[in-house]
């Protein structure tokens, strides 16, 4: 268990807690669902609905396509990237929610309202946009956009893998083309977030309450699961027309004498023009497919290997005796 201080509530989840148990919990989440990341960059970025007698392509066909022309591996470019910023995203998501939650509790109870958890959540999201998650999605998406074979060593992408992407962007482009839609990463790591932990969060309180036995333990692997699964749903279906913008930004290389408001406005502007609508809802289909159980593989890795860090490790991983006490995913909403 968790240690306690004098007053019975439990310390906050150290940063070094947050590293490692974030940091496994996003790796194995970007290798079960990376695959359906690629096709939903493919679905986001493709023209097929601009031209007359071109049917839409769904996320199958997609992804049969990558497979018959690129080979299986295809599926896995871009994975480099996320794999290099997923430890650090993280453990900055998961320590600096705990911070502005700390930051945003009621100072006499110790507890956090929804509103504050709301809060929380979008500070959170939008910190680990500007730290790590844009640059990664800057290389990423270079990488995923390429249709190179992985099987043809004849076959020579621009981009061969994710350090040698990063350092032709920064190269050619210069090092603030790394941080280009970075407003509209933000907004939607952001909402995310934002849904993602106030309804996690809600979610837990409730089975807690309803099965008071688990009251100072963990939830069922399984109950952890199914409401990381529900609750990852939530932020691509309010999201989606900000992540097929972003997409398409990012894929673009700078214009000189325009700024990002101005290329974010003609995007949407030539895909409502030429596409309708539906354009941006590109990909959603893999995109809640990937989110939705990535959350709840991370949620589920994350509180398993949060509670044997914190039964078996030394005090630098518990929290130490002189921090606030609040347990990291059961805060209580008012």
């Amino acid at each position: 268990m968790a240690t306690r201080a004098d007053n019975g509530r439990k310390k906050p989840t150290s940063a070094a807690t947050n590293l490692i148990a974030g940091g496994g919990a996003g790796m194995m989440e970007a290798l079960v669902c990376h695959p359906l990341d690629t096709i939903k960059v493919r679905m986001q970025l493709s023209r097929r609905g601009r031209q007359p007698g071109m049917p839409r392509r769904g996320f199958i066909a997609t992804g049969a396509d990558i497979v018959r022309k690129e080979t299986p591996l295809g599926l896995y470019k871009g994975l480099g990237a996320v794999l290099t910023g997923i430890i650090p995203k993280m453990a900055i998501r998961f320590t600096s929610f705990e911070w502005y939650k700390q930051l945003l509790s009621n100072k006499e109870t110790g507890k956090v309202a929804g509103q504050a958890l709301f809060l929380a959540g979008l500070a959170a999201g939008v910190t680990e946009a500007v730290a790590v998650v844009t640059p990664m999605e800057v290389v990423k998406i270079r990488l995923q956009a390429q249709h190179h074979s992985m099987a043809d060593p004849l076959d020579v992408p621009k981009y061969r893998n994710a350090a040698h992407a990063l350092y032709t962007i920064v190269r050619e482009e210069g090092f603030s083309a790394l941080y280009r839609g970075v407003s509209l990463t933000a907004l939607r790591q952001g909402s995310n977030q934002a849904v993602n932990f106030t309804a996690y969060t809600y979610f837990k309180k409730w089975l807690y309450e309803w099965q008071p036995e688990y009251q100072g333990g963990n939830l069922p692997s399984y109950q952890t699961t199914l409401i990381g699964l529900v609750s990852g749903a939530m932020g691509p279906l309010s999201n989606a027309p900000i992540d097929t913008i972003k997409t398409r930004l990012q894929k673009m290389k700078a214009e000189e004498g325009t700024t990002a408001l101005q290329r974010i406005t003609r995007i949407a502007g030539d895909m409502f023009r030429q596409e309708g609508v539906h354009a941006f809802y590109k990909g959603i289909t893999p995109r809640i497919m990937r989110v939705a159980p990535g959350q709840a593989v991370t949620f589920t890795v994350y509180e398993f290997l949060k509670e044997k860090l914190e039964r078996s490790g030394p005090a630098i991983l518990t929290g130490g005796s002189r921090e606030q006490e609040f347990d990291s995913m059961k805060a209580k909403a008012a």
